[in-house]
């Protein structure tokens, strides 16, 4: 129940009218809820000990818990929060509501134990079970009437106290002769014709001279106050009365006066008007105040160009401002009464009512944004901000609409700035690969042609053949860097100290660094096992110094350094990343490289060396390398001084087995029979593969896909030993092939092959031995044999 001036609690036909007025409540309750007063609503219920009597609090502003120190009071019992005074107030409520008479009075409270401050009451009937109680804190008009009472009877004791001037004054005033002296007055000889001038200062002698004329007329008492000369110098004050003195012809021949020094009274009382005049300023401006904060609430509310509102705990809206109407071009009473559902875009559904339940369970909203339909058809964007009260939900949005629309045109631009950059960035790497395949074509096109050649010697034969051969080695090994970089290659992750890897890489990187580069290691005082593919990882390190083996120009020192990291830091602007993880870093005393390059370096084909000296693709490898590893790698470099390049691999724990490569030669084994499921959809890779076996010793079926792979399975399985496939193939993939082998016939071997594969650089092998193209008849022999001799 909402609080309501003092006319309209008797009138239960202008409650109910309020209850229909959400507006009009609403600055109600902003009026109850900025006064200083206390104010509460009990109601009187059916109880335990029969009807009405229980008695209950149903309505309480913020000024009742600041003046009486209880918090929550809304719903708790009246003996429970008064329980040493109940009996007393329920008394005073019951009368109030029998004699439909307000009750006054002021008074202390006990509420559970505790002494409260002293209050003046105002109860009210509200209706037939309701009271309204209204009450100040009256503590420091009291404490006013405590000092001035204290003041009073200091004044009435220093009057008392006080040794009153007598004296006798001739019916002329021309002179004065002092009978007795108490000493607070200037000592002034008796017989003084000028006594007037000496005893009194200039502002007191005019009102002095009055009264005695006046009295003097009236033949009557003289009594006046006035300033006058104390026996210290200072001015003060004296309480002066004189009596005519007549002759026998009712003649005045003098006047008998006396005066007391009430200097101290003058000051209690300056003190006492004082303060009575600031307890007046309270008491007549508190209406004021409550006028004026109620006015500057109504001009926040209509003038705000946010959407206020109050809801109840379902959402439905009790009052809305005028921004409303503006922002959306509904009038405001299309809003009263209803949820905002029917405006709310069906996207935003769902969420806005979980909102909504957030904010009834007491949880308030610092950011919410959602939909809202305009008049016109279109859809607002607003943010909001809310809060529960007392069962309302306080709520303020803002429309964000223009806002939104600049985001969508700053991320299209953004897109399109990107888009851009890409297109710039393949345009880059296919010049690149093109200049350098066009570079490796060369050379086999030339061998072939000069292999064409009649009458060629052996020796020369043997050196364009090695050519060719060389030259693909060359062609493989950039499309695996350029793998690397695009973080698509197959990568063959195991277990290994990188600690221990970098100590067999030493001798190989001084023997590239040359005899004038110091290299030093700095090991780190814990195990550095990761989980990696240590080819991939011996390149990255390799090219890193190659890279400050070049930046340095031949000369100076490089450190490798090996340590293990409890993150790794931002970097690119991507957030840092905490957990275990090994740091190897190479720091060289090179030329350094320039802040608008420095973005730059991980880029294939950009390089900072002369022409012919690097094909700016070694920072590249090491860049897809770290990120398809889950690390990280960070360049830190100033010009003139050198730089440090970080490489951050995830950490595991624990002890790991020992990994030892095999690196002895192996020789070509012979296929003595065996049968190959050759599957590969290009026919000159298929024939190709089957005139190599062949030459191996091996026989082969070969299927241009799964599907044809999988009729000559079924046709009879058993005359295969190995089942050989490429992974990209047209309908199901060779690793979809496997598994369905893996299915139908376990136990079957499956060797995957595969120049590059999305879900191979992603997921892996899936458990599938492996040979990645271009392959060697060398390596494609070794693996069929590995694989065939146990069977």
């Amino acid at each position: 129940m909402s609080p309501r001036p003092t006319t309209d609690l008797r009138d239960h036909s202008a409650e109910q009218e309020a209850e229909q007025m959400p507006t009009t409540e609403a600055r109600y309750r902003s009026i109850f809820e900025a006064i200083d007063d206390g104010f509460c609503v009990i109601e009187f219920i059916d109880g335990p000990h029969g009807p009405l009597s229980d008695y209950v609090h149903v309505e309480a502003n913020d000024a009742y818990a600041r003046i009486t120190g209880i918090a929550n009071v809304v719903g708790r019992n009246v003996r429970d929060v008064f329980p040493d005074e109940a009996d007393g107030w329920i008394a005073t409520f019951i009368k109030v509501l029998r004699t439909g008479e307000p009750a006054r009075f002021e008074r202390e409270l006990i509420a559970v134990g505790q002494h409260l401050e002293l209050s003046a009451f105002r109860i009210e009937p509200v209706s037939r079970k309701q009271v309204a109680v209204l009450f100040k804190d009256v503590t420091a008009r009291r404490k006013a009437e405590v000092e001035l009472r204290e003041l009073t009877m200091r004044l009435d004791a220093l009057v008392r106290s006080s040794t009153e001037v007598r004296y006798l004054i001739n019916a002329d005033w021309s002179e004065l002769a002092e009978l007795s002296g108490g000493g607070f007055l200037a000592d002034t000889p008796a017989g003084n014709a000028n006594w007037l001038n000496d005893y009194i200062p200039p502002e007191g002698r005019d009102a002095v001279r009055a009264e005695f004329e006046r009295a003097i007329k009236a033949r009557d008492t003289y009594r006046i106050d006035h300033p006058v000369y104390l026996a210290n110098g200072s001015v003060g004050w004296a309480q002066v009365q004189a009596v005519p003195l007549f002759d026998e012809a009712g003649e005045i021949t003098h006047w008998y006066g006396a005066a007391s020094n009430i200097t101290e009274r003058r000051k209690a009382e300056a003190e006492l008007h004082e303060l009575a005049t600031e307890l007046s300023h309270l008491n007549g401006t508190l209406e004021a105040q409550v006028t004026e904060r109620t006015a500057e609430r109504d001009r926040v509310w209509r003038l705000s160009r946010d959407m206020l509102g109050v809801a109840d705990t379902q959402g439905r809206w009790t009052s809305v401002n005028p921004a409303w109407s503006r922002i959306l071009g509904w009038s405001e009473n299309m809003f009263i009464g209803r949820t905002s559902e029917w405006l709310e875009h069906p996207e935003d559904h769902v969420k806005t009512r979980a909102e909504v339940a957030r904010l009834a369970a007491g949880l308030e909203t610092a950011a919410f944004e959602n939909r809202f339909r305009h008049q016109d058809g279109t859809y607002r964007w607003l943010s909001w901000t809310a809060a529960p009260e007392n069962d309302l939900l306080y709520c303020a949005g803002r429309d964000v609409t223009a806002e939104k629309e600049r985001q969508i045109e700053l991320d299209a631009a953004q897109d399109q700035l990107r888009q851009a950059q890409k297109v710039e960035a393949v345009g880059q790497l296919t010049g690149g690969v093109a200049h350098d395949f066009n570079n490796l074509l060369t050379v086999i096109r030339g061998s072939v042609d000069l292999l064409r050649r009649p009458n060629l010697t052996d020796e020369r034969r043997d050196r364009y053949i090695q050519a060719i051969a060389e030259t693909a080695d060359r062609a493989a090994k950039l499309t695996n860097q350029l793998l690397a970089f695009a973080r698509r290659q197959a990568l063959l992750p195991e277990s290994f100290d990188a600690e221990e890897s970098i100590l067999v890489l030493a001798d190989m990187v001084r023997t590239l660094s040359g005899s004038r580069i110091d290299v030093a290691l700095e090991s780190a005082s814990c195990p550095c096992h990761i989980h990696a593919d240590r080819n991939q990882f011996d390149t990255a390190i390799i090219n890193m110094a190659v890279n400050a083996r070049d930046a340095m120009n031949g000369e100076g020192h490089l450190i490798i350094r090996v340590e293990s990291v409890d993150g790794m830091p931002s970097v690119r602007s991507h957030p840092a990343v905490a957990g275990d993880f090994i740091a190897i870093s190479l720091t060289d005393t090179g030329e350094g490289i320039s802040a608008d390059r420095i973005d730059h370096i991980f880029e294939p084909f950009f390089t900072t060396k002369d022409v012919g000296k690097g094909t700016g693709l070694g920072l590249s490898q090491v860049f897809g390398f770290a990120k398809q590893s889950g690390g990280e790698v960070m360049v830190v470099s100033e010009v003139g001084t050198g730089t440090t390049f970080t490489l951050y691999l995830p950490r595991i724990l624990g002890e790991q087995p020992a990994i030892v490569r095999d690196i002895a030669p192996r020789e070509v084994a012979t296929g003595d029979g065996a049968c190959i499921l050759v599957v590969e959809d290009n026919p000159q890779v298929g024939e190709f593969a089957r005139s190599a076996l062949a030459e191996l010793g091996y026989t082969t079926v070969l299927a241009k896909d799964a599907a044809h792979a999988l009729g000559e399975l079924e046709a009879a399985a058993d005359r295969f030993d190995v089942v050989f496939s490429d992974v990209v193939m047209p309908g199901m993939s060779g690793i979809e092939l496997g598994q369905e082998i893996r299915i139908r016939h376990p136990g079957l071997p499956v060797v995957l092959t595969s120049g590059y594969s999305n879900v191979l650089a992603q997921d892996g092998n899936h458990g599938f031995e492996l040979i990645h193209k271009p392959y060697s008849i060398d390596q494609l022999s070794s693996v069929l044999h590995r694989i065939i001799s146990p069977r």
